[in-house]
């Protein structure tokens, strides 16, 4: 009798053991299922975050009276943070030479930031449009009365992204104005420029 009283309450421990584990893991189903999904990333699959890219530009100036123009290099980074939003960051460093001997050595340094658009679908090709703002540097030499000149300045253009085989890069074109106060006055400046972009 004692044996049996043993055997059965061992039994009753062990289906209460099972109960409670039955009942936990009913309160973590329900409690799961309650619970609000992850927000999705607003960047879809097959958008890399990051861009760098490396070019080369052809800019137009008009600066203190000089007409001139620069070839120039350009390197920028954007960071994407929807499929068509992203903020981007881009240096361009250009060389040349200004007066009607070209007597007068240009170079120009340009930097800035703001937000990037473009336009994301399955096709090879991704338009985008840019507004930078940043700061413009011109160093002229072998003139007197020129010397060094910097001042606030802003870009704005669009291109268009040509994806090549594998998709992470793309070969770029693109436009932009370049608006400055250097000098006495406001001066409307251009640049047409080429490069490769590496999505990653």
């Amino acid at each position: 009798m004692r044996k049996l009283s043993v055997l059965c309450a061992a039994l009753f421990c062990l289906s209460l053991t099972a109960s409670a584990q039955d009942t936990t893991a009913a309160l973590d189903a329900s409690t799961t299922a309650g619970e609000p999904a992850a927000p999705a990333s607003l960047i879809p699959a097959d958008r890399e975050p990051w861009q760098i890219g490396v070019g080369f530009q052809y800019m137009q100036f008009n600066v203190r009276g000089l007409k001139f123009h620069d070839f120039a290099y350009q390197a920028d980074v954007a960071r994407y943070f929807s499929n068509w939003f992203a903020v981007e960051g881009t240096a361009i460093a250009g060389f040349g030479h200004a007066g009607t001997n070209s007597s007068i050595d240009a170079k120009s340094f340009f930097i800035g930031g703001g937000p990037h658009f473009s336009v994301r679908n399955t096709a090879r090709f991704e338009p985008w449009v840019h507004v930078i703002a940043g700061w413009e540097r011109f160093r002229f030499t072998q003139g007197p009365s020129f010397g060094s000149n910097s001042h606030a300045a802003f870009m704005a253009g669009g291109g268009l992204d040509y994806k090549l085989a594998g998709g992470r890069l793309s070969w770029r074109i693109q436009g932009d104005y370049i608006g400055t106060n250097v000098g006495p006055s406001y001066s409307n400046n251009y640049s047409v420029g080429t490069g490769l972009i590496l999505n990653f």
